[in-house]
């Protein structure tokens, strides 16, 4: 058999990891002069390597309890898991109730996007633009430019305070232009439906799903669930 039916038959076998990495062990052989044992130890190492990264993209999602909360938009959530949205330069706001998992859907998609190679900034919004509001000229610059640059830009609990500093409203305003005219997308968590200066929100809403949690806090599920449970005993 030939590279070319070997790719074939192992992708037959559902053995796409060591499909993937085919060509490059070849050569890596061929210059090294391994022993055939030790490339195939090799082959076999990135398949697992695979299948465990495959693993890991969907456990945040697979293991979350959609049941407590029936009324949250699943297949949205799938749809964003699948970063197609990065791809695209479009954005996501999910807006919603405090501990209905806006966070966890927001973690699970950075942590995708960094499996897939993306260039992401997380940031918890409010406590990071209070740095700014704090920070020099030099260090705003800076600052800035780490949250335009990335591929990606996750937004996490914005607007927990019920007003917004001008300094805040003033960074948001230059993120989202640039990021705008970059197509570079932009994930906001709320716990409140977005208010903010009408250039900001056209930019924003332009190219952009929303998606709203409803319902039950897990953070209240978990906590009644230790109460229950009542403390160890030695």
């Amino acid at each position: 058999m030939n590279t070319a039916e070997i790719d074939r038959a192992l992708r037959a076998l559902r053995l796409s990891g060591m499909a993937e990495t085919l060509s490059t062990r070849v050569m890596q052989a061929q210059a090294a002069q391994q022993p055939f044992l030790e490339t195939l130890g090799a082959m076999l190492q990135d398949e697992l390597d695979r299948r465990r990264s495959r693993l890991m993209q969907r456990r945040f999602l697979v293991d979350f309890d959609w049941r407590f909360n029936p009324k949250l938009p699943r297949a949205a959530c799938f749809e964003l898991h699948t970063l197609k949205f990065v791809g695209e330069g479009t954005n996501a706001l999910i807006v919603g109730k405090p501990g209905t998992g806006k966070s966890h859907l927001a973690k699970a998609v950075a942590y995708q996007a960094t499996l897939q190679g993306y260039d992401v900034r997380y940031l918890e919004a409010d406590a990071e633009f209070a740095r700014y509001a704090l920070a020099t000229t030099d260090e705003r610059t800076r600052l800035l430019k780490e949250w335009v640059e990335p591929d990606l830009l996750i937004l996490d609990d914005l607007f927990l305070a019920r007003r917004m500093a001008e300094t805040a409203a003033e960074v948001l305003q230059l993120i989202v232009h640039q990021r705008y005219k970059l197509r570079r997308s932009v994930v906001i968590t709320s716990n409140r439906v977005v208010t903010m200066a009408t250039t900001i929100l056209d930019r924003l809403m332009h190219r952009c799903a929303m998606l709203e949690f409803e319902g039950k806090s897990y953070r209240m599920k978990e906590a009644a669930a230790r109460i229950a449970i009542g403390p160890e005993t030695s």
